[in-house]
């Protein structure tokens, strides 16, 4: 087999398994604002905060007594 014929299902093969890799979650704070992450945020900071990249890509930096909860999206 040439590179030309496996090219192709290798591409695909490691965009699925890339895609299966992410969780995107919501994060709801006190007030009602809601964030879209496209991975779960990471465990609360040592001052207190949860970091994460919403889906637009801009980094958030939340107080952990904020949030009202983290759930996957439906």
């Amino acid at each position: 087999m040439n590179i030309k014929t496996l090219g192709f299902p290798l591409a695909v093969a490691a965009f699925l398994t890339l895609a299966g890799c992410s969780t995107p979650t919501v994060v709801t704070l006190q007030n009602g604002t809601q964030y879209l992450t496209k991975d779960m945020p990471k465990t609360k900071t040592k001052d207190g905060f949860f970091e994460f990249e919403d889906i637009s890509g801009a980094k958030v930096r939340v107080n952990a007594n904020d949030v009202s909860t983290i759930r996957k999206e439906d």
